[in-house]
């Protein structure tokens, strides 16, 4: 059995000093090497300087670390969500202890954080609750990317407070899921937790109206792995009977194909925090070596033929009410997003697509934005998006 998701990995003695020489013999030159080069594209190209020194740190860590070495050297995701949620709550009722003016709604949401966490039924993933779900009206079911290799980072639970929690504070509840992570376990895994969450969610009585659900890269992996298993059940996730479609989906920098050759990968390799070693190696992870052409759909979509994928994704109005998919221009991934986008529209004429393509952005801006707790322009456009889907003023 995988060990349990919430406790800290352990290295052997050869891994931790496979990392100690990645660190300080191979971390020093290829820093700086990635440094230039995408401070250099992002000049060249009249973009924004903006993260790309985190770019490029997080290039180096995804490319040269194992899954286990970065679980080795990061907190478990449910130990960063109650680290999160008791240092916020607790400096929010400090503030407001403090203060002789009007409460700020920000420290209102805060102050009424309390850690909750739900098991789910096969016992190696979990609901993190932020946000009281008991009075709550929505609820947003997130998921975490990281090449399915990296736990929930700070930056993902600053972007569902920024995004989700203050679209409408007091009347939305973010549903993380902690899921098993690799090499613990490969696809179908992780959908079949996913499917299992949003049942948990649709059983608790919340209408299908009144949830979205979606994530970055990995994470839009398995949105769209979702979105395929409500069209299409797959044998080994529950099977989920919808009343109506559910609000929406977003999909943020989506990983959907194990394919690195698109002129983008060629484009972007230098740019971005991703590169075809680390797809290639991340491809290798998660997928099992006798995946079947006809699973493809379920988590590479993209790597059917242009036919098979609008037959596949034929019906998705019937599921899901809007979509969401954005991109960075100078990510390796927009080609395949861009591709996907497209399919959604073709195949569902009635179906609310709305795809943006954002000129200064490489891979999962949003995520380095939360990471910094800024208010950027990728985490307004996601809020932007949630207050209109649900009609918040």
């Amino acid at each position: 059995m995988a060990p349990a998701p919430s406790k800290p990995i352990t290295l052997s003695i050869l891994g931790k000093i496979s990392l100690l020489f990645k660190l300080l013999v191979v971390a020093p030159p290829q820093l700086l090497i990635n440094n230039l080069r995408c401070h250099i594209l992002a000049l060249t190209r009249g973009a924004s300087l903006r993260y790309y020194t985190v770019c490029a740190f997080n290039k180096f860590a995804l490319r040269y670390l194992t899954p286990l070495q970065l679980q080795f050297m990061l907190p478990p995701t449910i130990a960063i969500y109650k680290s999160w949620v008791r240092k916020q709550s607790t400096a929010a009722i400090k503030r407001l202890s403090t203060s002789n003016g009007t409460p700020k709604p920000e420290d209102l949401v805060l102050s009424e954080l309390q850690v909750d966490i739900e098991s789910l039924p096969e016992g190696q993933s979990s609901i993190l609750w932020m946000g009281d779900r008991n009075k709550a009206k929505k609820v947003v079911l997130f998921f975490h990317g990281g090449g399915y290799a990296v736990p929930m980072l700070p930056g993902h639970i600053n972007w569902c407070y920024r995004s989700y929690l203050l679209a409408s504070p007091g009347e939305v509840a973010v549903a993380v899921l902690q899921y098993t992570l690799v090499p613990h376990g490969q696809y179908p895994t992780q959908l079949k937790q996913a499917a299992a969450g949003l049942d948990h969610l649709l059983k608790s009585g919340i209408a299908p109206q009144n949830i979205i659900f979606g994530g970055d890269s990995a994470g839009g992996n398995l949105a769209a792995s979702l979105i395929s298993h409500l069209l299409h059940p797959h044998p080994e996730a529950v099977a989920i009977n919808l009343t109506r479609p559910i609000a929406g989906a977003f999909l943020v920098s989506p990983w959907v194909s194990a394919k690195t050759e698109s002129p983008s990968f060629k484009k972007n390799g230098g740019i971005d925090m991703l590169s075809t070693p680390t797809i290639n190696s991340a491809c290798g992870e998660l997928l099992p070596k006798d995946l079947k052409d006809e699973e493809k759909g379920w988590v590479i979509p993209v790597d059917m033929s242009q036919a098979e994928q609008e037959k596949w994704f034929a019906g998705l109005d019937k599921v899901v009410s809007e979509v969401y998919i954005t991109a960075g221009e100078q990510e390796v991934f927009l080609d395949q997003t861009v591709q996907l986008a497209d399919v959604f529209k073709k195949a569902n004429q009635k179906l609310d697509v709305k795809a943006e393509l954002m000129k200064n952005e490489a891979h999962d801006w949003i995520l380095l934005e939360g990471g910094k707790q800024h208010d950027g322009d990728a985490t307004k456009r996601m809020r932007t998006w949630v207050k209109g889907l649900w009609g918040f003023k």
